[in-house]
Formats: C-alpha cells, sequence, structure tokens
C-alpha cells in the first residue's frame, strides 16, 4: 500500500511504504521521507486521541463506539502487517510477568501521546472513572 487513502469519514489507511510523489487530499500530512516509526510517533504526538487498528478490526469498532459515546471521535489509522512492528508498545503494567513479552498489536489507543494499550485497558480505564478525566486532561474532552 502507498500514501495515505482515506477510507471513510473517521478512518484513514496509513501507508507507512514510500510512495512515488503525487498529491493526495487529507487531512493528515505524510512525508515519504519519514521512517514509519518516525510517521507513526509523529502521529501519536499531533492527535490527543488515535487509534492504530487493522483493517475491519471489530475492536477498534467498539472502541470508536465507546469514545463516541463520551463525545470523543478519534483519528484511526489503519495499518498493514508489516507496519504494526513500528508501532510503539503499551507500558508495561504491574501485572506483566517477566516471561510474558509485550507486543504491539493492534487496536492500540493512545491518549495524550501515551500508549493506553487495546479494548481491554480502555475499557478499564472507563469503568474505573480514570478515562473522561484523561480525555479532560489531553483536550479531547471538554
Amino acid at each position: 500500500m502507498q500514501g495515505l487513502r482515506r477510507c471513510s469519514n473517521d478512518v484513514v489507511h496509513l501507508g507507512l511504504s514510500p510512495s512515488p510523489p503525487h498529491p493526495k487530499p487529507s487531512s493528515l500530512s505524510i512525508d515519504v521521507a519519514e521512517s514509519a516509526d518516525t510517521r507513526i510517533r509523529r502521529l501519536i504526538s499531533e492527535h490527543p486521541v488515535i487509534i492504530f487498528s487493522r483493517t475491519s478490526c471489530c475492536m477498534c469498532h467498539v472502541m470508536k463506539k465507546l469514545l463516541a459515546t463520551i463525545g470523543v471521535h478519534p483519528t484511526v489509522i489503519e495499518l498493514d502487517d508489516h507496519e504494526i512492528a513500528a508501532l510503539p508498545s503499551p507500558p508495561p503494567s504491574s501485572s506483566d510477568k517477566d516471561d510474558h513479552p509485550r507486543n504491539n498489536i493492534p487496536p492500540s489507543v493512545f491518549i495524550g501521546g501515551t500508549c493506553v494499550g487495546g479494548l481491554e485497558s480502555l475499557v478499564a480505564l472507563h469503568l474505573t472513572g480514570h478515562l473522561v478525566p484523561k480525555l479532560v486532561e489531553v483536550g479531547a474532552l471538554y
């Protein structure tokens, strides 16, 4: 996949592989000279709430619905399999065991530049009452 292509109103398919220069209308800027890792980190820093997903991921759909119910409409980036390796891993939690490696398998949600994790982590934040204050803190919710 090459370049940036809008798949629907709130989902963008991000081509992290270099592409031939040609203009594509989009609200996201892509510099083809950037590495996949640099692009992902820049996108994370530019958007208060961003979800990295695979195409047609049902868990991403649930994440978007939960956030929309609260009043937040995240940026959603769909990654190809070869682009997933550039996705930063979530920070270790106290329940992680040393013999279980952390992974960066989408969907992964980032709030305020910090990896929250997957759907389970997002729901846990919501159920404990920490999600809304975090969204307000990063300016995604007023």
